[in-house]
This record gives structure tokens, sequence and C-alpha cells, in this order.
């Protein structure tokens, strides 16, 4: 042990003697831990996955930038009730879809609006000529006139093998109101042209008033959907009765036609409030890791007065029944059936404008998307219930939901067993001009292995989203592929948001 502590200079430095003591409590035990499997998976810090023990470090969520309003739903087909928006990117193109409810609050007259951006910063509504609405064809719109239009919810299939035909796919309805009898499944090649492909609803069980989101999920292999439930159940479709929180469950298909039982949701710790929409998408720089920017609900809050909401001009009849706020927070899931709530406080918090704390304003759209070369954007609906409802961008750096922080005082992580294929190791990280991040390489056994020491490793400082670790003697860790390691992180002043093993061409 005594020789182990000598070879190990740069440990007393770095965290001295109570530090010692520190490590060898908490390493107790290590060498039987499981080895996780990194091949070909980009990390990211949104929870403890990959972490056995932090000293002098914390996780940390970063909320995302106020990136202005985006899209007004200032057309009559749209009004001050629009809703449920999704946000794809296909390729160079964003497509958004939304619902619109020229009717008012109580559900009629509900349409599914359609824009589109090169960008995801510019967006333009096209006149489709697909339904008539006031007389004239000259319009957004892709559905109208079903039960389907509330809550419908479409994603790009990207399911090997997948027809053309039903390149992009969709469920929507209700139970009740409009007697669509649950979820419908929809396809279209185009995202403009949808089909009901069955004609018969393929999800039956569950409230349904919410957005239903799903997916191709490429960790699971199958369709996964996530839809609205109540944690003590509702009693039939015609006597609408809605007990205990909003909440989230999920059911799976091999075929989008026949699927299983839906299951709710875990949630670690317990789920404390009502969750409104999940927004639960695959990650699309890590599709292992499940991201829900889930719209919080707090009914009883009334955010504004009786002068407020006149100024504001929100709707009489929906200020007169509507009293609840809301904001976004962020869970995850790696297994697909329990939500991590690593972060409880909120990820993005109604703004200092009043509107914002209107009754369900702050619902945020399906799908994180790239915006920008180090640039990604979640969008969420504001102002709702009021003629300034809009849509809005909120902008994050790459992989930057949170992060692994260290403050001025330095502080370490080291992370569990694992193995990986690869020749360079790449960190997603910011330091101040005084900050610094230093990576040892250990055996399963906390050991450092010779040439990816501390003292080898070259520090790194700045702001990248992607670069490579180096030591003295090379970058390239492809001697150790196959071996069961340990990185342990240095850090001072400085954010890690992501690590990924990638093949890199000499």
């Amino acid at each position: 042990m005594f020789a182990w502590f000598t070879s190990q200079k740069l440990l007393f430095q770095h965290i001295g003697i109570y530090g010692i003591a520190w490590l060898v409590l908490a390493t107790a035990g290590w060498a039987d831990e499981p080895t996780l499997n990194l091949t070909g998976r980009r990390e990211i810090f949104v929870d403890n996955y990959l972490i056995q023990s932090m000293r002098g470090v914390e996780l940390r969520l970063y909320e995302p930038r106020d990136a202005g309003e985006v899209l007004r739903f200032d057309q009559p087909w749209e009004g001050m009730f629009c809703a449920y928006c999704t946000i794809i990117k296909d390729s160079t193109k964003y497509l958004l879809y939304y619902r619109g409810k020229d009717g008012g609050a109580d559900g009629k007259g509900e349409v599914t609006c359609y824009a589109e951006s090169d960008d995801g910063l510019v967006w333009r509504k096209p006149k489709l000529g697909l339904h008539e609405i006031a007389g004239s064809k000259d319009n957004n719109v892709i559905l109208t006139g079903t039960g389907i239009t509330h809550n419908f919810s479409p994603f790009l299939d990207t399911r090997p093998s997948v027809p053309r035909t039903e390149r992009f796919k969709a469920l929507g309805g209700l139970l009740d109101k409009n007697a669509t009898g649950g979820l419908h499944a929809l396809a279209s090649e185009d995202g403009i042209h949808w089909r009901d492909i069955y004609n018969k609803p393929v999800v039956t069980r569950g409230a349904f008033d919410s957005q239903n989101v799903c997916f191709w999920s490429e960790i699971e292999q199958r369709y996964v959907c996530f839809l609205r439930i109540f944690t003590k159940g509702i009693t039939t479709a015609k006597d609408w009765t809605p007990s205990g929180l909003r909440s989230m469950s999920r059911t799976s298909s091999s075929d989008f036609e026949h699927w299983t039982d839906p299951e709710p949701m875990k949630f670690q710790p317990p789920q404390e409030y009502h969750f409104y929409t999940s927004q639960t998408h695959p990650y699309f720089r890590a599709p292992h890791i499940y991201i829900a920017t889930a719209a919080r609900f707090m009914p009883g809050r009334h955010g504004i007065t009786d002068e407020d909401a006149k100024r504001l001009q929100v709707s009489p009849s929906y200020y007169k029944a509507a009293k609840d706020v809301s904001d976004t927070v962020l869970l995850t899931s790696r297994d697909g059936y329990t939500y991590n709530q690593t972060f409880r406080e909120a990820f993005i918090r109604p703004g200092l404008r009043l509107s914002e704390w209107v009754s369900r304003c702050g619902y945020p759209a399906l799908n994180v998307v790239q915006t920008g070369p180090a640039e990604m954007s979640v969008y969420v609906n504001q102002n709702y219930a009021q003629p300034s409802a809009h849509l809005r961008r909120f902008s994050m750096r790459l992989d930057g939901f949170a992060s692994l922080h260290a403050g001025y005082e330095s502080g370490e992580m080291i992370t569990k067993p694992f193995k990986f294929q690869g020749n360079r190791l790449m960190l997603n990280f910011a330091t101040s001009a005084a900050g610094s991040i230093r990576v040892e390489i250990q055996d399963v056994s906390n050991k450092p292995i010779p040439g990816f020491s501390l003292e080898e490793n070259i520090e790194l400082f700045g702001n990248d989203i992607e670069r490579s670790v180096q030591w003295k003697k090379s970058n390239d860790v492809r001697s150790l592929v196959g071996q069961s390691i340990r990185l342990r992180f240095m850090m001072k002043d400085a954010d890690l948001f992501a690590l990924c093993f990638t093949e890199v061409a000499k």
C-alpha cells in the first residue's frame, strides 16, 4: 500500500492527505464493480451512470439561452390555443407540426398545421392547398376534421429498411370527446400528405389528452410510445374523471400496429408533481439516452391577477377556468422504463415577461435539434390563450444539458470501469483562462497505466466541442482496447459536458 501511495506524487499535490484517505475509502470494493461498455457511445453528464466517485465536483444543470420568438400563431385557423408542437430535422430541412384551434379552448375547429425552415431559426408557413378553411385553400393545414388533429405527434422513422412511403409516422387521437377510440397510426412519404394506416386505433389504454410521443428506438430495436396517464386512473371514456398526478406510461411495438399493454413509468426519485407532456426522445448524439424536456404542471398556482389578464388579453373564458403555471424540467432514461430526476430544479423557467405566467404557457416542443456547428435548440410554446401566442427558441451548446462542474478549487471524478473501442479519447469541455482538466487512465484497481498517468498528461484548457486528450508519449489509446479501465479527471474552474472514444485516421 505504501509503495502505491509513493508512486502517486501528484496525488498529494492535488488532493492532500485527507484526499488520499477519502480515495482509499471510496475505492474499497471497486474491483468487483461491473464493467460498462462505451463502444460506439458518447456519454453526456446528465446522470451518475459513468461516475464512481466525486470530490469537489458536482453535476450541474445548464439553463438554455432565450433566443427569441421564431413563429407567431397569427392566422385565423391557428389562434391563441396552438399547442403540442413537434420539430423534426430531416436532412437539411427543419419541419414543424402544431395544433391550430380557431374554435377556442373547447376543442372545436382543431387542425394540424405545418411550417418549415432551412436553419431552424427563420420559419415559413407554405400555402399547401390541401384543405379549405374559411373559403380558401391558401393555408398551411395538413389535417382537419378528426380527433387525431388534437394531439397529432409525428416522427421521422429511422428503422432500417422502412418503406419510403412510411418514412414519416405519427400517432394521434383521443379516447373521448372526438370518439377516435384511442391513438391511430399514420404514415407519410413527405411529411405533408398523411394516411391512416389501419383505420382503427392501435393504442386504446390511456388518457391521451396530451402529446403522446413515439419514435423508433435504436437501442431497443422497437417502436416506443410514451403516453399520458393519471396515476390513479380514469373511470371510463364517457365518464372522463382523472385522478392522481398527470404522468406517463410506455408501450412498444415491433410493427407499429400491435402494441404492448402500457406500463406506468417509474421515477427516481419518486414523482412529486404533474407532468403534462413528457417530450421523450433519443438524444441525437447519444441515442441510447432518452431525453425528456417535460412540462411540469402546477395546478392551483395562479401566476397573474385579473388586471394582468385584461392587459394581456387572455381569453376571458379560459382565464376563468384555468389557474395554473408551468415550467420545463429535464428527465432522462437509459432503460426506457425509469425516468431519472437527477435535477429537480427547472431546466427552463418562465421569464420576466408576465405573459409567460399564464395557464399552460411554457410547454416545450418535441425534440432537441442541432441548429449550428456547436449549437442545439429546444422550442417552447409561449403566451398561450393570448393574441400574442407564439413559438420561442432556446439554444445551448452541443451536449450542453448539464456538466460535471468544478469550481476554482480543484476537484476530481473517477469513473466506473468500462471497455471501449477506438484510438482517441475526445472531450467536450470548457474552462476559464485559469482553469484546467487533466486525465489519467487507470486499471480497475485504480493504478495508473504507464504512459497514461496524470503526470504524463498534457493539461487541457480552453473551450471545445471535441478535443483529443494528449499524453506526453501519445494520444493513441488503441493499446488499451479490450481492457477494463477507469478514467480519473482532475478539474479546476471547468465543465466537462461529454466524452467519447472514437476512431481518428492518422
